[in-house]
């Protein structure tokens, strides 16, 4: 996988290409500015996934500007899809300044393109709380549907009548089929 300096979308107002070691700081401080929980750790592991060709870190930008960002695995490899060859979205997010432009979408669109290279299935995990209200709506509208299991907590089934926490790990696994180039 040869993601290094690839620019996957372009156009007057949006760019969206590989991320580089100088995204995790301006994410992470971006983050932090609005007051979400944020740790640099975090993108320089999806950029460690990335140089070992596990997966594939996108950015958004606009104004050259970072804007947004979205990681895929070709190959999830836990929650409710694991080990299936589905490729799945983990941790997508827009700054909140750049919400409502489109860039969301436009990740999403481009996310869906390359995993149709990969398989026919997508897949991601979405939390309940209200802080993911706007992307469980962008997901159901675009076609994902629930896998069926429930809900997870900490990567696994949460059983009926169990006590969790609504935090970033209670989530709902979604999947929809994409076409690759072929139209199939």
């Amino acid at each position: 996988m040869d993601v290094k300096n690839t620019i996957y979308y372009q156009d007057e107002n949006i760019l969206i290409r590989n991320m580089k070691q100088s995204d995790a700081q301006a994410i992470t401080d971006e983050e932090i500015a609005q007051g979400w929980q944020a740790s640099i750790e975090k993108y320089e592991m999806r950029l460690r996934h990335q140089s070992e060709g596990k997966s594939i870190a996108l950015v958004a930008e606009q104004d050259g500007r970072v804007a947004g960002y979205i990681n895929l695995y070709p190959d999830s490899e836990t929650g409710a899809f694991a080990q299936q060859g589905y490729t799945e979205i983990v941790d997508f997010g827009v700054l909140e300044k750049y919400q409502k432009k489109g860039i969301g979408s436009k990740l999403m669109d481009v996310a869906e393109q390359i995993a149709s290279q990969y398989s026919d299935t997508i897949c991601l995990g979405v939390g309940l709380h209200e802080g993911y209200g706007s992307a469980q709506r962008m997901y159901v509208k675009r076609g994902y549907v629930p896998d069926g299991t429930g809900v997870w907590y900490n990567d696994r089934v949460c059983p009926p009548y169990t006590t969790c926490c609504n935090d970033d790990d209670l989530v709902l696994y979604l999947s929809k089929k994409v076409e690759n180039e072929k139209g199939e």
